[in-house]
C-alpha cells in the first residue's frame, strides 16, 4: 500500500476528473492546499474561487512544487485534474478519504464557544492513543472541514473535526461529510444572532444539525448546564443518538465537583461515571474545566482509555489567544498578560471576565482591555452595556475599551473603573501601554474583526 496521501488514480476515481498535461513520472501527491503561499513539494493545489479566482495562482503553485492542480480548465506549468466544480471535487475527496479509512473512529465538535479548545484537547488524547488526525488550525467551515478530511491519511485510527457556522443549514452538510461516531456541543449562546431572527433558539436549531451526520447509535455529548439541554437532548435522541452529559449538575456522566486556581494552573475534581477523578489544567478558567469534561466523554467514545485522557489534559498547553499567560519584563518589573484575544461573544466574554476576576493579582492591579463583540444583531448595544454589571462584581481595577459598541459599556461603567476608551483597537494601544505599571495583570479580549489581537501583540512586544 502506498504511503502517499493521494495517488493520481485515486484523485481521478474520487472526483471523476480527467488529467491534462500529466507526465508518466507523476503518480502521487503528499499534501493538499488551496493557498498558493503554503504549497509544498508534492502538494495538490485546489483552484478554489475566493476573492480572486484560484486559477490565477496555479502557475505560482507549480513553481512552488505542486504535483498537480485541480482546476476547471487547463493551466500551463504542470498536470491539471479537470473537474466541473473545484469545491465539489474537494468534497468528493473528503468523502473518499473518509471511506478509505473505514476503521477510523471520528468525532465532531461544535458549540457557541469552546469548540476549538475541546477539539484540540481531544486531539491531544487521540495523539497519545495512536495514529490521529485533525485540522492544523481552526478549519471549521465549508472549505476547512472537507479539506481536513481530504488530508486524512489512509491509516488513521482516530480523528476529530471542528464544525462551525454563521447561518442555518451550514452544519448539516459538514456533519454528513465527517459521518462522526460521536459529537459534542459545548454550549449554545447568543452568538451570530444577527443571522437568526429568533435569536438563541435559531442558534440551538443550527447547532443541532450536527446530529444529521451522526452514525446510527452514535454518542451526543451535551452540556447539562446549558439552557438548551432539553431541546438538544431531545433532538439527539430523535436522531437515534445516545446521550452523555457533562457540567456541574448532579447526575452528569462527567460532573465538575471542585475547581481551584493555583497560580497558572487549575486543580479539578470531578466524578466520571461515578468515579472520583483529579487532574489539573494549564487554563485556569472554570469554563475550560467544564470543556475538559466534555473532552473526557469524547475521548471515551473514540476508544481512548481514561488514564491516557487524563494525562493528555494535564499536558495540554493553552492555545494562542485563548487564555495563554505570558509574564515579561516591563518598566523595571514584570507584566503578566492573559491573552484571550482570539474571539469574543457574550457567553465567552462573561466566562472569561469571571475567570480573570478569580485570579490572584499579587501586588499589582487587574486590568481588562476589551474590543467590540460582533455579529450580535439588534441587541448588540444592550449586550455590551450589560457587561458592566458583571465587571462591577469582580476584583477588577481598570477597564480599557475600544470600538463603537464598547462605547455602550464605557457609558455604563462606574467612573472609578474607567481607564480609557478609543474608537478602535489601534488607537487604544498606546494609551494602554503607557498606563500599565510593573506588577499589573492584564487581560485582552474581543472579536477577531475588532482587532483585539493588535493590542495583545503590542503588549507582548513592548
Amino acid at each position: 500500500m502506498t504511503s502517499a496521501l493521494w495517488t493520481f488514480d485515486e484523485l481521478a476515481q474520487a472526483t471523476g476528473g480527467t488529467f491534462t498535461g500529466r507526465s508518466s513520472q507523476a503518480s502521487e501527491a503528499t499534501g493538499i492546499t488551496f493557498d498558493s503561499r503554503q504549497v509544498a513539494q508534492g502538494d495538490i493545489f485546489l483552484a478554489l474561487k475566493g476573492v480572486r479566482d484560484g486559477h490565477d495562482f496555479v502557475p505560482m503553485a507549480f513553481q512552488s512544487g505542486a504535483a498537480v492542480a485541480i482546476t476547471r480548465r487547463p493551466v500551463e506549468g504542470g498536470p491539471c485534474l479537470l473537474v466541473p466544480d473545484v469545491q465539489k471535487a474537494l468534497e468528493d475527496l473528503a468523502v473518499f478519504a473518509r471511506d478509505r479509512a473505514p476503521n477510523a473512529r471520528r468525532g465532531a465538535v461544535t458549540g457557541s464557544v469552546g469548540k476549538t479548545s475541546v477539539t484540540q484537547m481531544v486531539m491531544q488524547g487521540l495523539t497519545r492513543a495512536g495514529r490521529a488526525h485533525s485540522a492544523v488550525k481552526s478549519f471549521n467551515n465549508h472549505i476547512g472541514v472537507p479539506l481536513t478530511l481530504a488530508r486524512m491519511p489512509r491509516d488513521t485510527e482516530r480523528a476529530v473535526f471542528e464544525i462551525g457556522m454563521n447561518h442555518a443549514n451550514e452544519i448539516t452538510p459538514l456533519s454528513e461529510f465527517v459521518a462522526p461516531h460521536a459529537v459534542a456541543i459545548t454550549t449554545v449562546g447568543a452568538v451570530h444572532t444577527e443571522n437568526f431572527p429568533d435569536g438563541e433558539a435559531g442558534v440551538a436549531r443550527a447547532k443541532a444539525e450536527i446530529f444529521d451526520g451522526l452514525l446510527p447509535g452514535g454518542l451526543a455529548v451535551l452540556n447539562a448546564d446549558n439552557n438548551w439541554f432539553d431541546y438538544l437532548s431531545g433532538q439527539a435522541r430523535a436522531a437515534g443518538a445516545l446521550v452523555a452529559t457533562f457540567g456541574e449538575h448532579g447526575g452528569c456522566d462527567a460532573q465538575l465537583t471542585e475547581h481551584r486556581v493555583n497560580g497558572d494552573r487549575a486543580s479539578i475534581a470531578a466524578r466520571f461515571h461515578g468515579r472520583d477523578i483529579l487532574f489539573s489544567l494549564s487554563h485556569t478558567g472554570k469554563h475550560q474545566a467544564v470543556n475538559a469534561l466534555a473532552t473526557l466523554l469524547m475521548l471515551e467514545a473514540l476508544d481512548v482509555d481514561l488514564d491516557t485522557s487524563l494525562l493528555a489534559l494535564e499536558s495540554f498547553a493553552t492555545l494562542e489567544g485563548r487564555g495563554k499567560v505570558v509574564s515579561k519584563p516591563f518598566k523595571g518589573g514584570e507584566l503578566t498578560i492573559v491573552d484571550e484575544s482570539y474571539n469574543a461573544n457574550p457567553v465567552s466574554m462573561t466566562a472569561t471576565l469571571k475567570s480573570f476576576g478569580d485570579r490572584d493579582k499579587g501586588l499589582g492591579r487587574k486590568v481588562v482591555v476589551l474590543s467590540d463583540m460582533l455579529e450580535l444583531g439588534p441587541d448588540e448595544a444592550a449586550l455590551h452595556a450589560s457587561l458592566a454589571a458583571t465587571i462591577d462584581t469582580l476584583d477588577i481595577d481598570r477597564v480599557y475599551l475600544a470600538g463603537p459598541l464598547m462605547k455602550h459599556l464605557w457609558d455604563a461603567l462606574p467612573e472609578g473603573l474607567r481607564g480609557g476608551y478609543a474608537a478602535n483597537a489601534a488607537d487604544l494601544t498606546n494609551t494602554v501601554t503607557e498606563d500599565l505599571r510593573a506588577g499589573d495583570l492584564v487581560m485582552i479580549k474581543g472579536s477577531n474583526g475588532s482587532k483585539a489581537g493588535l493590542i495583545a501583540k503590542a503588549l507582548l512586544s513592548a
